[in-house]
């Protein structure tokens, strides 16, 4: 089996049957000798599940009677997998026809290349956020008081979230990719393990990528993949997310760093968290995400 793709699924029926089609596109231009589509359904209320089975019956349809989160769904999918490389999609995605093809021969040419992402682009071309370094506290820093959005400063430091778009132009090597265009390689995994699912969703591919990283394999962002991203479309909402990624930081902390950076990282969230509350809150007059910086600064605080 040379590819396996899991797609984890959540009330997202139109988007997932653009993604399908869009997949099963790019495997007939591949003509991998052996494929695999996996899609966990995590408890959508909409049709998601009739249409996998009506149109898309060559896919391996998992049900969740719940939704068990992000992390545990592509487990799922994971464990059923039996292909060299995983590739993990979200459903909001729309792939180009020679995705697969170009991921899977770049990740060949070198066996220490055990993670690829995609060019992740919004539905009006322009480039997604995607990619990053480790969050080390210099890097939070900057990221909390958006030091990081001045060019020269970003190139300078390698931030923990990639702003500049110059940077999506070339292939190199980072810490992490985005999960939602995650090309990983079996033997990483059974080196590393599967994702944390202690992490419900956001920051779980930061986390495992880490891991990974540790155990000495590399990363790569390749711009030749085009992937669309319709971000948000599976997701809670337009600022789904936000408490979530304060939540997965404090546990990535929790879990590899020690005692002291935790605390100066929790310092360092309080002061980014109120910052964002005046700015978005108080003087842009953004009540949705007043309240959620609420919640996160009563979280850190």
């Amino acid at each position: 089996m040379e590819l396996s793709i899991v797609i984890v699924s959540h009330n997202a029926s139109k988007l997932l049957e653009t993604c399908l089609h869009h997949v099963f596109k790019a495997l007939s231009f591949a003509k991998f000798k052996k494929t695999e589509v996996i899609v966990v359904d995590n408890a959508s209320g909409d049709d998601s599940v009739k249409l996998v089975k009506s149109r898309f019956s060559s896919a391996y349809l998992i049900c969740n009677k719940k939704n068990v989160g992000f992390a545990k769904a592509n487990n799922q999918g994971i464990k059923k997998s039996h292909g060299k490389y995983i590739l993990l999609l979200n459903s909001d995605t729309k792939i180009s026809q020679d995705a697969l093809v170009s991921a899977v021969g770049e990740a060949e040419k070198d066996e220490k290349i055990a993670v690829i992402g995609g060019r992740l682009l919004n539905a009006d071309d322009s480039i997604q956020q995607s990619v990053g370094f480790f969050p080390t506290l210099f890097k939070v820093f900057f990221w909390m008081s958006f030091l990081d959005d001045i060019g020269p400063i970003a190139n300078l430091i390698k931030p923990y979230h990639v702003t500049n778009r110059g940077f999506y132009k070339k292939f190199q090597e980072v810490d992490w990719v985005s999960g939602a265009f995650m090309l990983v390689r079996r033997d990483a995994i059974e080196e590393v393990g599967l994702l944390d699912e202690k992490i419900f969703m956001y920051g779980e591919e930061v986390e495992w990528c880490y891991r990974i990283k540790k155990a000495g394999y590399k990363i790569y962002y390749y711009p030749s993949v085009s992937v669309y991203h319709y971000k948000g479309g599976s997701g809670a909402g337009e600022y789904s997310g936000i408490v979530e990624e304060f939540t997965s930081l404090l546990y990535f902390y929790k879990k590899h760093m020690k005692a002291r950076q935790r605390q100066i990282l929790t310092k360092i969230l309080f002061f980014g968290a109120l910052l964002r509350l005046l700015l978005f809150g108080i003087i842009m007059g953004n009540s949705k995400k007043a309240a959620l910086y609420e919640k996160t600064l009563k979280m850190v605080g």
